[in-house]
């Protein structure tokens, strides 16, 4: 897949060809904006011509918030490029969201970019909105195209009786509640990030773990204890990840994520690795002793065994 970055107004494009192109912030890639995009490559496949998505960088609330603001995403662009390619598309249009992007009128964005970029046909879900403080709406889009090409409205797509978007995925991920969150994704969510070196306390508890640097730009589940799947190597292997502060052995430690690979024994401190979120067991707990922390940690390794054994 060929990745391109735009910096408005420097519309400079190699790739004339005519083009395919669904629009969209696509922050998760969950089922709907696969809905979205899986629609732009069928007719760019059915019509014999290049499949694209215009995206763009960072989140517009960055730019546009009167106050500073961090974003923690779903999908990090990397990340999210990497889901994109994974569903068969030919070139990805990056632009950079900056304060003249988002000044551009309806007119001068369809002018600009999906003019300039050849599209012969658009794709975009029917809440899509482009142009200063989202003025233009898709209905409105074929009037812009003045015939130089098509568009096309994907429908909202429904689960739970409500519609797929990443505003509910963040809020179920922030819950706790996984299960809901993976199934409007379509997939396990996913962080990565480094193993650094942490207390090394589990390991004399009998329940050593990989402690993880997270990268900053994911958004992180409450806290708790959860069912995840670590990968590293390119393997996959269940756990149980623990997100919290510590609380039976201190007052002032930052927020650590650790996770007890099952039936794993190496060193692996500096390398990359992803965990997979699946379940959400129980909140963090203080105890009044190590003994009732080791109980309750033989529990959460029979419920993640369980889990898991179901899951097959």
């Amino acid at each position: 897949m060929e990745t391109c970055f735009l910096h408005h107004p420097d519309v400079m494009v190699e790739n004339h060809d005519p083009k395919t192109i669904a629009l969209g912030f696509f922050d998760g890639v969950h089922k709907g904006h696969q809905a979205v995009i899986k629609k732009a490559k069928q007719i760019a496949d059915e019509n014999g011509e290049k499949s694209a998505v215009l995206t763009f960088d960072p989140h517009p609330s960055v730019v546009l918030s009167q106050t500073r603001k961090a974003v923690h995403y779903l999908t990090p662009l990397d990340e999210k490029l990497e889901k994109i390619e994974q569903l068969g598309i030919d070139i990805v249009y990056v632009v950079r969201f900056t304060a003249a992007f988002a000044d551009l009128s309806p007119e001068q964005f369809v002018e600009d970019y999906l003019v300039k970029l050849n599209a012969r046909h658009v794709v975009a879900g029917f809440d899509y909105s482009y142009g200063k403080k989202g003025a233009g709406k898709m209905e409105e889009m074929a009037s812009y195209a003045k015939g130089r090409f098509d568009v096309t409205i994907v429908n909202k797509q429904e689960a739970f009786e409500e519609k797929i978007s990443s505003t509910k995925i963040r809020s179920a991920i922030e819950d706790g509640d996984l299960d809901t969150a993976n199934d409007l994704l379509g997939y396990p969510y996913k962080v990565k990030g480094t193993v650094i070196h942490g207390d090394k306390r589990g390991r004399t508890l009998g329940f050593p773990t990989a402690n993880m640097q997270i990268d900053e730009d994911y958004l992180i589940p409450k806290l708790g204890i959860y069912a995840v799947r670590f990968i590293i190597g390119g393997k996959s292997y269940a756990g149980m990840a623990s997100i919290g502060y510590n609380v039976t052995f201190k007052t002032d430690q930052e927020r650590s994520i650790e996770v007890f690979i099952l039936d794993f024994d190496r060193e692996i401190y500096g390398e990359q690795a992803e965990i997979e979120w699946f379940h959400f067991f129980r909140p963090e707990m203080k105890f009044s002793g190590v003994e009732g922390l080791v109980e309750q940690l033989k529990q959460d390794e029979a419920n993640t065994r369980a889990y898991f054994a179901q899951s097959i």
